[in-house]
């Protein structure tokens, strides 16, 4: 498959930062001062906040029982375990769905709970809490429903929990609607009425709150760090704002998933995908552990990953190895769909005018994989800057997936044509839909027709966020360090990207694999190694222009045979001004 088009020229915003306080952070924490004003650019100016950033403790945590209806939730748990009856979590299949199922089984299991769990099935059974899983829940028995990650617009499934006299507790961390769903508790720091001072929790971070509650008053606070490192899967996966409690989580819970020890099944993971003993950080989760924990979902049953990340038994390797090769498989799959729809999509938006020519794409195939199509529509993204919406259709029914880029609400463009649709929901950035197919050419016209009208070139232009200046010489140990520190970046903590030039190219550029350049920039006598990713293209014009030019950059750590090295890692290339 070729490599996405590179829009260029890209616009650098460069930040600003008021250099008084960063130097006063720098003093007053015997920091690096390029660290301080990466803190300050991230609005930590004050001492006691930028430690906290830092370095965050299990002690930063929230008291659980600020979120309104958790202590109802507690009572009710404890009472059930109490009298034996039959719980059941139910999850959702992606990985923060995934990842809070397993550590609420895994805390009931531990306080002698009768527990069962369900996640739904994307193709069969569709999103979220349904009335028809009720039912099936019902049929085994069970007398409580904890939904994770899920339920906060299930109105329709909490009414018929409460007719078959079924207690439901709903955890969630996505919008509520208005009405809330009539359940006996609903926990949601999103809730108009929840007074929880951290909204911004993934569901399994909501879910590991009702844990830590649940640790508190059994007595076994010290239980709660162990739960953390699976909290952090999916809460860097879900792409939440890393900061406040989520980087509380997020921190810990890689340090943790470094260093060990791990139940059998996450063990497997690790070592499937070569990160056992390994420094873990965000990217490993975004890019190797996230990918397969979702394979699962997208392309079978999710309950492969659930199954694997609950086993705990140490004499259970050889069946912890076999489902992690299963979800090694089913990644494959996953990539190979992808990379077809893909390249059939970018054919449609390069070649059909009714496509191509408008500020949002939108593209439709029968036989498209549902799984996939929402990373095709964020590749999309990638590839254009335009919101992207992707439909898989099937017969009469059209299954659809949105991206969107900053300045344009996806939500709000399809509430413009909700009347379309027989059901859809999201946010601004990330959005679903399913449509009768005979209406999809209505779909595309109106929803064409409103993003044109409200996106200009200037939105249309792709934007690198540039932190500062960051001239070769001072690339330290101590930045690095300060670096370090600063980790996991993600959301709301972005990758630090400098600038630096003039610099001259002292060898290359060689293109690897077709798709990337290796060289080494030069600036007042320091060398370092540069790797432009998927600039392939763009070799001729970095050797013509090798005398003075201007790199944006992020700085990377490179490990390999007991050598370390830093080097640049290449976000735009250009001719020095």
């Amino acid at each position: 498959m070729d490599s996405p088009p590179s829009p260029r020229p890209l616009v650098w915003d460069q930040g600003t930062v008021d250099e008084t306080q960063a130097a006063a952070l720098a003093s007053d924490l015997g920091i690096d001062p390029v660290i301080a004003r990466l803190l300050v650019l991230r609005g930590f100016a004050e001492p006691e906040a930028a430690e906290r950033f830092l370095h965050p403790t299990i002690d930063h945590l929230h008291d659980p029982f600020q979120l309104t209806d958790l202590p109802k939730a507690v009572d009710r748990l404890l009472h059930a375990i109490e009298c034996g009856e039959r719980i059941a979590v139910h999850g959702d299949y992606d990985v923060d769905g995934v990842t809070s199922t397993v550590i609420l089984r895994r805390l009931l299991e531990l306080l002698g709970a009768e527990v069962i769990h369900f996640i739904p099935d994307r193709l069969k059974d569709g999103y979220g809490l349904e009335p028809a899983a009720i039912d099936r829940l019902a049929a085994q028995q069970v007398s409580v429903v904890v939904s994770v990650d899920c339920g906060i617009r299930s109105v329709s499934a909490a009414r018929r929990a409460r007719e078959l006299g079924i207690d439901l507790v709903v955890t969630d961390h996505h919008e509520p609607e208005p009405a809330l769903p009539p359940a006996l508790a609903v926990v949601n720091p999103k809730r108009p009425d929840c007074p929880y001072p951290d909204k911004d929790l993934a569901g399994v971070g909501v879910a590991l709150k009702l844990v830590q509650a649940l640790c508190q008053r059994t007595g076994h606070t010290r239980w709660l760090p162990g739960f953390i490192k699976m909290a952090a899967l999916g809460t860097v996966a879900d792409v939440v704002p890393l900061r406040g409690e989520n980087r509380v989580i997020a921190k810990l819970g890689l340090e943790q998933l470094s260093q060990g020890p791990h139940t059998t099944g996450l063990r497997a993971l690790l070592d499937a995908t070569d990160l056992l003993g390994q420094t873990l950080t965000s990217s490993h989760i975004a890019f190797r552990l996230a990918p397969r924990i979702n394979a699962a979902g997208r392309m079978s049953t999710p309950d492969l990953a659930a199954r694997l990340l609950l086993l705990a038994d140490d004499g259970r390797e050889a069946e912890a190895k076999s489902l992690a090769d299963q979800l090694e498989v089913e990644n494959q799959r996953r990539q190979h769909e992808e990379a077809e729809i893909l390249t059939a999509a970018r054919r449609r938006v390069d070649t059909d005018p009714d496509v191509g020519a408008h500020a949002m794409l939108i593209v439709w195939a029968e036989g498209w994989h549902r799984g996939v199509i929402g990373i095709v529509a964020s590749k999309l993204v990638d590839a254009y800057h335009r919101p992207a919406l992707v439909l898989a259709v099937d017969g009469d029914v059209a299954y659809g997936s949105g991206r969107s880029i900053s300045g344009f609400d996806l939500l709000g463009a399809l509430e413009h044509c909700g009347d379309l649709f027989t059901r859809f929901g999201g946010h601004r950035y990330a959005a679903g839909l399913t449509i009768e197919t005979g209406r999809l050419k209505e779909l595309r016209s109106r929803i064409t027709a409103y993003a044109d009208d409200r996106l200009g070139p200037d939105q249309l232009t792709p934007r690198l966020r540039v932190d500062c200046g960051l001239d070769l010489a001072a690339i330290t140990p101590a930045v690095m360090d300060g670096l370090r520190a600063m980790e996991p970046f993600g959301a709301g903590n972005p990758r630090p990207v400098f600038h630096a030039g003039p610099v001259e190219l002292a060898n290359g550029p060689r293109v690897m694999k077709s798709r990337h350049l290796s060289m080494t920039l030069r600036q007042n006598k320091r060398l370092f190694r540069a790797v432009a990713w998927r600039m392939g293209d763009r070799a001729e014009f970095v050797a013509r222009h090798g005398s003075a030019l201007d790199v944006a950059f992020n700085l990377t750590e490179n490990h390999y045979r007991g050598e370390h090295t830093v080097e640049l890692s290449v976000a735009d290339i250009r001719q020095a001004r």
